[in-house]
């Protein structure tokens, strides 16, 4: 069962709006920590999917960090109690190329919040609608799924979700090592100073993973730029990912993609075990 929270009712339709400008410096950051010998986009040609997650980036102060080292909830996002938090997953649909160069706004809304109770305790789910704009038109949409969970009693061990995903053995795969470099420079180029991905002591002792754990939003561009460098460049028309457990640094990842039916490629990363981490679906305009 799920409700809204009573004391949350009124955040929900709560809008924000981030003005920013399509910066140079950002693609060329991510571009090398890719390993690319030069920048996949400049001024003027259009921006990677899902690379605008480098922009629209708000510096908190730092007397209004939480131990956590996001900043602290009251302001946009409403004060949820659970202190765990995950990007668990997003929708997107992309409806014009962004372009290297281009003025922008996004336009946020907190959709929903859900209070749930699992097998990990409790779980609020928040659900937020981007809107990516270039004057009036609408570049592209985001639907993203934040989860914040209880602190765990003792260090948590590690679910699985064993076995590969219904598009049978990868045709398209790599092996990436997501070292604490490429965490730390993923989260620098996006801001991103939640201790897990760069706090080792922090990550375990106080929130129960296994190790430094790879940001959702980094592994979802690794998958896409699996099929990148495969050849596959049509336009994109949506992507959606959902992150089934967490990855942490110290082994390898395999990035695995399958074409579907259509202009559908079924994407997913597996840990060192084989089990799934995360699960995603790509739709082209033409393959």
């Amino acid at each position: 069962m799920s409700s809204t929270p009573a004391p949350f009712a009124a955040w929900v339709g709560r809008q924000h709006t981030v003005h920013d400008c399509v910066t140079q410096a950002p693609v060329n950051g991510l571009s090398a920590a890719l390993d690319y010998p030069r920048a996949l986009a400049t001024v003027g040609s259009a921006l990677p999917a899902c690379w605008h997650w480098l922009y629209f980036l708000e510096p908190a102060r730092a007397s209004s960090i939480a131990v956590d080292g996001h900043p602290q909830r009251g302001d946009f996002l409403p004060p949820i109690e659970p202190p765990r938090r995950m990007w668990a997953g997003s929708r997107l649909r992309f409806h014009a190329p962004v372009y290297v160069g281009d003025i922008l706004r996004r336009i946020s809304t907190i959709v929903s919040i859900e209070h749930k109770v699992g097998r990990s305790g409790e779980l609020v789910f928040v659900t937020l609608h981007h809107a990516v704009m270039r004057d009036h038109d609408c570049l592209l949409e985001e639907e993203q799924d934040l989860v914040f969970r209880a602190a765990p009693v003792k260090q948590a061990a590690a679910s699985h979700a064993t076995g590969h995903t219904e598009s049978g053995p990868a045709t398209l795969s790599r092996l990436v090592y997501p070292d604490p470099v490429l965490l730390f420079r993923y989260s620098a180029l996006t801001l991103n100073s939640h201790r897990i991905h760069y706090d080792r002591s922090y990550a375990v002792e106080q929130e129960g993973y296994a190790g430094l754990v790879v940001q959702g939003p980094l592994t979802a561009t690794l998958l896409l730029d699996l099929l990148r460098r495969e050849g596959v460049e049509a336009p994109l028309k949506s992507f959606e990912f959902r992150a089934v457990q967490p990855l942490t640094d110290g082994a390898p990842v395999r990035l695995c993609a399958n074409k579907g039916p259509e202009q559908i490629m079924q994407l997913w990363a597996e840990d060192a075990r084989g089990d799934l981490s995360m699960s995603a679906t790509a739709e082209f305009s033409v393959l």
